[in-house]
C-alpha cells in the first residue's frame, strides 16, 4: 500500500508538470493565472459537501475488484497531486526537489496512517479533506496575491 501510494504520488506531478510546461510555453504569463485558477478550485472542491458514502458498501467494492480498486484508489488520491504538477509546470518551479519531498511525506505519512488507521478511523478523514483544501485554497490565494503586486 505504502509503495502504490508513494508511486502514485510522486508520478502524477510528473505527469502534470509535463502538461503544465507544454500549456505555460503556448499561454504565457496567462499560465501563471491559470495555475492559481487550478489550485483555489482544487481547494474549493475538497471542501464541496460530498454524499455519505456507507463504509460496509465501500469495503464490499474494494474486495470485488482487488487490485484493480488498488489502481484507482492510487488515482483518486493523487488527482491533487496532478494539478500541483500541472501547476509547478506553469510556475516553472524545481519539480524533482518537490516531487522528491512529495515522495518521502507520502511514504511517511503512509507508514503512519496504517499504524493509527484502525485506532482514529473516519473521525479524522473528512476534517483531514477539509484542511487540504483550505491549505490548496490559500496557497492559490497567496501566488494571486503575489502576481497581483510583484
Amino acid at each position: 500500500v505504502t509503495v502504490l501510494f508513494t508511486a502514485f504520488e510522486m508520478g502524477m506531478p510528473l505527469v502534470g508538470f509535463v502538461g503544465g510546461t507544454l500549456v505555460g510555453g503556448t499561454l504565457g504569463h496567462a499560465a501563471d493565472y491559470l495555475a492559481i485558477a487550478i489550485l483555489i478550485a482544487l481547494g474549493a472542491y475538497m471542501l464541496w459537501p460530498r454524499p455519505e458514502e456507507r463504509e460496509d458498501q465501500r469495503l464490499s467494492l474494494l474486495a470485488r475488484t482487488r487490485g484493480l480498486a488498488a489502481l484507482g484508489l492510487g488515482v483518486s488520491i493523487s488527482l491533487d497531486e496532478l494539478a500541483i504538477g500541472f501547476t509547478l509546470g506553469l510556475l516553472r518551479l524545481n519539480v524533482l526537489l518537490i516531487i522528491v519531498l512529495i515522495g518521502a511525506q507520502t511514504f511517511l505519512v503512509t507508514q503512519l496512517g496504517l499504524r493509527l488507521g484502525r485506532q482514529v478511523g473516519e473521525r479524522v478523514r473528512e476534517g483531514a479533506e477539509r484542511v487540504a483544501g483550505v491549505a490548496l485554497a490559500l496557497l492559490g490565494l497567496v501566488l494571486l496575491a503575489e502576481q497581483l503586486f510583484h
